[in-house]
C-alpha cells in the first residue's frame, strides 16, 4: 500500500520517510500542491525493481525472437558459451 506524504515533510521528516520505506519496503508518494509528483522507494527495492525490469524486458525480446523464428539449437548455444570460458581463462592467465 502506498503512503503520501506532502514536499515538507521530505525537508521535515525525512528520517521518518526513510525509515517508512526500509521498514515497510512500500513506496511513499510526495504531493505537490495537493497532486503526486514523486515516488520514493529504499534502494534496495530500487535495485531489485530494475532487476525485474531488465529481466522482463530479456524475456520479451527472447519472446519476440521465437516468435519471428530467430532461434538457433541449443548446442549451437552452450558450444558459443564454452569458447568464450575458454577464451576468457587465456586471456587471464
Amino acid at each position: 500500500m502506498e503512503v503520501i506524504r506532502p514536499s515538507s515533510d521530505l525537508r521535515n521528516h525525512y528520517s521518518e520517510i526513510s525509515r517508512q520505506c526500509h521498514e515497510g519496503r512500500t513506496p511513499i508518494i510526495i504531493t505537490v500542491n495537493g497532486r503526486g509528483d514523486t515516488a520514493i522507494l529504499g534502494l534496495q527495492d530500487y535495485y531489485q525493481m530494475k532487476s525485474e525490469l531488465e529481466l522482463l524486458r530479456t524475456l520479451a525480446e527472447a519472446e519476440e525472437d521465437a516468435v519471428n523464428g530467430r532461434v538457433a539449437p541449443i548446442q549451437n548455444t552452450f558450444d558459443a558459451i564454452r569458447r568464450e570460458l575458454i577464451e576468457r581463462q587465456s586471456n587471464e592467465i
